[in-house]
């Protein structure tokens, strides 16, 4: 066995666990393999393990490993994660079935012109900056609802639900309170009659936090990959 095999074992197994302590369904969480910074061949490891969704956060990277696998295209779930300027737009448009990342109307517009017709809708999330800080992209939680409306009302997209980064916290209960309010106002958005299915939260560090507060993707990266250099351009 691999080494990705066997973190991608050691993964699945917390997320069944935390699945199983907050009582929900066997297998009710999707996981997400951030590989980004890590080359086609990590990817391609991964995808003889049994993993199919995967996450970049850097287009012109993602872009390359894409053409680099273009062999399992149809087998594989491209998750545009990162943060996505307006001239990237296109690009990911054309490429991913995912976009984890919409954090304001005008990128959700733009991605919506730039989806080919002959692709199905690209799926979206909203990102949420649930914790307030400055640093943090996303829609602030008092406006996800307008926003959320507008996006969904958009052609050849199809809005899934929501994504949020916390603040990093210690300590299981401290990592679980950010991660309930996004679940609430998921809960609250899914009332006004939005068709979501998704919450986008966790990652190495806090996975256990994020299924235990409602999770339904999470987004693994280091404890599958391994620890990152940031040499990318």
């Amino acid at each position: 066995m691999s080494q990705i095999a066997a973190h991608l074992e050691e993964t699945r197994a917390r997320i069944a666990q935390a699945e199983h302590a907050a009582h929900r369904p066997a297998g009710c969480v999707t996981l997400l393999a951030v590989s980004k910074t890590f080359p086609a061949q990590a990817v391609r490891d991964a995808y003889a393990a049994g993993q199919r969704a995967f996450g970049e956060n850097y287009v012109q990277e993602a872009l390359g490993k894409i053409t680099e696998l273009a062999d399992l295209r149809d087998a594989l779930e491209w998750h545009f994660i990162g943060p996505l300027q307006s001239n990237k737009t296109r690009q990911v448009a054309e490429h991913f079935d995912w976009v984890h990342s919409v954090d304001r109307l005008k990128i959700a517009q733009r991605l919506s012109e730039q989806r080919p017709p002959g692709l199905p809708p690209l799926n979206i999330c909203l990102q949420v900056n649930i914790s307030g800080e400055a640093s943090k992209s996303g829609v602030s939680p008092d406006t996800a609802l307008e926003v959320a409306h507008a996006v969904a009302a958009l052609p050849r997209l199809r809005l899934r639900g929501l994504m949020s980064i916390p603040e990093s916290a210690d300590t299981l209960d401290q990592q679980r309170a950010p991660h309930r309010a996004l679940h609430a106002l998921y809960e609250t958005l899914r009332a006004d009659g939005l068709a979501l299915d998704t919450l986008s939260a966790g990652m190495s560090s806090d996975l256990e936090a994020a299924v235990l507060e409602g999770a339904t993707m999470v987004r693994i990266g280091t404890a599958i990959f391994g620890a990152r250099t940031y040499a990318h351009s």
